[in-house]
């Protein structure tokens, strides 16, 4: 069974399409089989992989309104093992469109839709939109993983209660098996007492829920056992190049913190 897994957080701007793509761009180049769905109308994870938004007829949208499986609008990518459920601004209406129609239970569409090419990989990961609407709620009801980037700058915290709140709905109603795997502090600066004090909170309320590192970093501050995404030019460049920052510079403290978070999946699966 593949471990299905969540980015989300209803704040925009945190990393959640960082995160998915260079989450999935370290588990495939582990040479595990990667699908990378991108469920956010503004398809950043799309072009962020270097495929551009006019270069495939059809994509998430065609699937959610059952013109085609989803095993028709996958894509191949430059890393072998990851392949791209592509997206597009059309995906914007999918909400009033679902509701127009009255879809019986359109909060499991995108469930229905996986269940068909779930067996061929190893993980699947879903990049979600900066919202609490029927599309995420498709995404807590199909995954049955979360994790959930938290920007370690002002408010950081703020919403995450709402967004709890959802995914306990969601557990008691659709999806049991929907459990947070972790939160993950994203653009962090060591220079910015604001990031240390973020991360403090963040360590304060749900330390059993951070990522561990699998040896002890270099940094000897708070962070230091704990997976962390920096701050970090090559990581802010590479979606401009069109590749995950493993493919633009595999050495850089960005793509070194993702592998890092790609081994710790790989070494504790989900159960």
């Amino acid at each position: 069974m593949s471990e299905i897994i969540a980015i989300a957080n209803q704040k925009g701007g945190v990393g959640k399409t960082t995160t998915a793509v260079n989450l999935a761009a370290s588990l495939a180049v582990a040479e595990k089989k990667v699908l990378l769905i991108d469920a956010d109308p503004q398809a950043n994870a799309t072009t962020n992989l270097g495929i551009h938004r006019n270069s495939f007829e059809y994509n998430i949208y065609h699937a959610f309104i059952g013109s085609k499986k989803l095993s028709e609008v996958i894509l191949d990518t430059n890393l072998p093992h990851l392949h791209l459920v592509p997206s597009n601004i059309g995906l914007v209406g999918i909400e009033k469109e679902l509701h127009d129609k009255k879809i019986e239970h359109r909060e499991l569409i995108l469930k229905g839709l996986i269940a068909e090419i779930e067996n061929r990989y190893d993980y699947i990961i879903i990049d979600s939109p900066p919202a609490l609407g029927t599309t995420t709620v498709n995404i807590l009801s199909a995954a049955n993983s979360l994790i959930i980037p938290i920007q370690c700058e002002f408010f950081a915290l703020e919403g995450l209660a709402q967004l709890l709140n959802t995914v306990k709905i969601v557990q008691k109603t659709i999806n049991p098996k929907l459990r947070i795997r972790g939160f993950l502090p994203t653009m962090y600066s060591t220079q910015n007492n604001l990031s240390k004090q973020v991360f403090l909170d963040l360590k304060r309320h749900f330390v059993d829920r951070l990522f561990k590192n699998s040896e002890e970093g270099i940094s000897k501050d708070e962070t230091s056992s704990y997976i962390v995404i920096p701050r970090n030019v090559r990581l802010a460049e590479s979606p401009s190049f069109g590749k995950p920052v493993i493919l633009y510079d595999a050495k850089s403290p960005g793509s070194i913190a993702y592998q890092e978070l790609a081994y710790c999946l790989l070494k504790e699966p989900n159960v």
